[in-house]
């Protein structure tokens, strides 16, 4: 057995590319391994700034050849046919196959397909190349010296298996047994005889290639830094990942911010530092933004950083004077009198400008109040001032800041702390991490800005496709599910999207599709499913419940949802539904034969059985339970009230013959088990569980 070490030494990587680019990498390998019939013991990876590296050992050094049997055409098949198998076999005449019998009678002409053993050196390095020209960079360019894009240039190549060099066309690259080190910190390439000498030299040459020992060197060197000044780090491990993407040998340096700047907001400060600089923020033992920065370097400075430092501290004082500049003039113009200026901003073509948008947005925000508890004048005062900071130079210089610099901004111009809040909360919650408004005037703007902006780009018929999201409508959904649901609200959506619709038709947008509620409907139940997956709630029960078709309070929603999961683990729940398949596959079966419907209630007096009137007797009682239960939102009683068909339902298919030869008897009977079906439906479309 052997191994093969495989290292592409490029120009920079970006960061957000790297740790794709590694597991894609190993894809690839496996794939074309199970292609070529190549089996390994162990295939890895790894990647730094500046290198792609593959592990892969315990390869044969020789894959045996093989037999491969195929059957053709019928003896005296057309030629035509004749002449296809044998190209397709790799064969030139018909006298290289053989002739037998088939399996069911006939004779049949069989090729023997023989491929000869082949050295794995020679499946690696077609694999190997095929994989580096192909390699699926989201970006790529060209370079001299090759006939290939690829996402950086390629320097060398570290080609190794068994100890040997191993051969790669790659144009002029230059492929062998050598690699490099540390781009300032050690210069002079070194040859590699196998992977341990590979990850050793590395070491020395100033390189820590296992990206997971490069983070953990940049955290604990953070937290150690930070504490001698008796500071801590500010968590960031978004931050934390872009910055092991950067450097190859980390080197922890703590700077200073000048005492003038700290009186800027502390988002300012932090976005300024960590967006264009790259440095992570400290706090005092209070927990306030500390004077201080933390900066990575690439570098064991002779000085011990202190020039590095210094040049950090230049760069960050003049992105600081900007920023000061910015927030001083700012707030030299009043919140409310942005508000005109948004009429210049597009929001869409076929939606209005911004400032449309924020004046559905007031008028939907005034109709939500009520619902979540919200004062309606403070509602609609936020949601007019909600996106008035983006004609703001601060926001301008930070977009990673709107919403966020209009609370201060309002703060500043005397608004209510509430109207504040909800300015900067208006876009939340962005993600599942993040954390979602629970103050009602809040709840408000951030429920009609993004409901607005569904129930517009529905309407135009601007919908998520496939992967394609470009208008992130299903982060505004779930942003909305997540709203309704954490603050247990009771909104009906339905009336809600059609409010929108009106509101947005009422505008200066222009004309718009049909009203899109149904369609917005559909696509909530399937954001649902998603956002509740994580809690293991199961989607085929939330398809059950929306497939109702009159369910669009999502609290009272996933109260059913969850009361019908617990019925169905119960054995009484387990059993009914067997049953309930049982009977409208019956139903379904006999409508399509005879070509009616079996509607309406079964007729009493055509009953010939004990067991169908029982039966009668306990679907009309459960109905009548179920429905009162439904309308108290007792959705445990509803369920209740179905347990007890079990019995009745039990017997009837174990005594009574549905499909008898007499006709009014078996319609009456096929009846009776459709109601079996519709008073299940009552409380869930039960034909949409699995399991």
């Amino acid at each position: 057995m052997a191994d093969l070490l495989f290292e592409l030494l490029t120009e920079e990587i970006p960061a957000r590319m790297q740790a794709v680019a590694a597991a894609e990498l190993k894809r690839l390998v496996e794939v074309a391994f199970e292609a070529s019939a190549l089996k390994a013991e162990a295939i890895a990876t790894q990647v730094t700034p500046r290198r792609l590296v593959l592990f892969v050992t315990g390869l044969p050094l020789e894959l045996p050849g093989t037999v491969e049997e195929r059957r053709g055409p019928r003896v005296g098949a057309p030629q035509a046919a004749v002449e296809g198998f044998l190209k397709s076999a790799g064969l030139t005449a018909l006298e290289q196959c053989e002739k037998r019998a088939g399996e069911k009678g006939g004779e049949f002409y069989f090729a023997l397909i023989r491929k000869p053993a082949r050295a794995t050196v020679d499946v690696l390095a077609e694999i190997l190349r095929a994989i580096v020209i192909d390699f699926p960079w989201p970006k790529s360019m060209r370079f001299p010296g090759a006939p290939f894009r690829w996402v950086r240039p390629i320097n060398s190549v570290l080609s190794i298996f068994d100890g040997e060099i191993l051969p790669l066309d790659l144009g002029d690259v230059p492929v062998g047994d050598a690699t490099q080190g540390h781009r300032f910190l050690w210069k002079v390439p070194f040859g590699v005889r196998d992977a341990a000498d590979y990850r050793g030299k590395l070491k020395t040459a100033h390189v820590i290639l296992d990206r997971e020992e490069r983070r953990e060197a940049i955290e604990k060197g953070l937290a150690r830094v930070a504490a001698k000044t008796q500071l801590t780090v500010k968590d960031d491990a978004g931050l934390l990942e872009e910055v092991t993407g950067l450097v190859e040998w980390p080197v922890v340096l703590i700077g200073r911010i000048e005492p003038e700047f700290m009186a800027l907001p502390p988002e300012v400060l932090t976005t300024s530092m960590r967006t264009h600089q790259k440095y992570f923020s400290c706090l005092d033992t209070n927990g306030a933004l500390a004077p201080n920065f933390l900066l990575i370097a690439n570098m064991v400075a002779g000085d011990g950083g202190a020039a590095i430092i210094a040049g950090n501290e230049r760069v960050l004082r003049a992105r600081l004077s900007d920023a000061k500049f910015f927030w001083d003039q700012d707030r030299k113009v009043r919140l409310e009198h942005r508000v005109a200026k948004l009429a210049e901003r597009v929001f869409h073509a076929k939606l209005g400008s911004m400032l449309e948008k924020t004046e559905r947005v007031e008028k939907l925000a005034v109709e939500l109040a009520a619902q979540v508890g919200a004062e309606p004048e403070k509602a609609r005062r936020a949601a007019e001032l909600a996106k008035a900071d983006l004609s703001s130079g601060m926001v301008g210089e930070f977009p990673e800041l709107q919403g966020v610099m209009g609370r201060y901004y309002a703060l500043h111009d005397g608004e209510a702390p509430e109207i504040a809040a909800a300015i900067a909360e208006h876009y939340s919650p962005l993600g599942p991490s993040d954390r979602c408004p629970s103050a009602p005037v809040s709840v408000a703007v951030a429920l009609a800005d993004k409901i607005d902006t569904l129930a517009g780009f529905f309407a135009i018929d601007e919908k998520p496709t496939g992967s394609k999201d470009p208008y992130a409508l299903r982060r505004a959904a779930l942003g909305v599910i997540r709203l309704i649901l954490e603050n247990k609200l009771r909104i009906p959506l339905s009336r809600v999207f059609r409010q929108s619709y009106v509101i947005a038709g009422e505008s200066k947008a222009g004309a718009l599709g049909r009203e899109p509620t149904s369609e917005l409907l559909d696509f909530f139940a399937d954001r649902l499913k998603v956002a509740l997956r994580d809690q293991g709630v199961r989607h085929d029960l939330i398809a059950a419940v929306f497939a109702l078709g009159n369910e669009d309070d999502l609290v009272r929603l996933l109260a059913r949802v969850e009361a019908l999961g617990a019925f169905l683990k119960t054995d009484d729940g387990a059993n009914l539904l067997i049953a309930y398949r049982r009977a409208s596959n019956i139903v379904r079966i006999e409508e399509k034969k005879d070509g009616q419907p079996y509607e309406g209630l079964p007729e009493r007096e055509l009953f010939r059985q004990e067991e169908e009137v029982r039966l009668a007797l306990r679907l009309t009682n459960a109905t009548a339970q179920s429905t009162a239960a439904l309308e108290q939102e007792d959705f445990a009683g509803a369920m209740a009230a179905l347990a007890g068909l079990r019995g009745p339902v039990d017997e009837f298919f174990n005594k009574v013959t549905v499909n008898t030869e007499e006709k009014e008897l078996r319609a009456n009977r096929l009846r009776l088990l459709a109601q079996i079906r519709d008073t299940l439906n009552r409380v869930a479309v039960f034909s949409e569980i699995e399991g």
